[in-house]
């Protein structure tokens, strides 16, 4: 079976993500207001998170903290839910 497409796809979104970026870019230098931003960096379960103000590191601490509980979550439950897939 051949996974092509989901390579494209890949391909497609890594544009469109960087077509999103710029355009926020330019909007943010035409409005000539001032931009707030930060990120998370997520190694395995610990979370780096940055920003340029303190709300912004408050709503992406929890935004870092709902995805680690997501990750736990689904470690554990998904080799139980294709249990039945090595049974074939």
């Amino acid at each position: 079976m051949s996974y092509d497409w989901a390579a494209s796809l890949g391909i497609i979104l890594l544009f469109a993500g960087f077509a999103v970026v710029f355009a926020a870019v330019v909007m943010a230098a035409l409005s000539g207001g001032r931009v707030k931003g930060g990120g998370v960096i997520l190694i395995g379960p610990f979370p780096i998170v940055f920003g340029s103000d303190a709300k912004t590191v408050r709503v992406l601490m929890c935004l870092a903290l709902a995805l680690i509980v997501i990750f736990i979550v689904l470690s554990f439950l998904l080799p139980f839910a294709f249990s039945w897939w090595r049974s074939l």
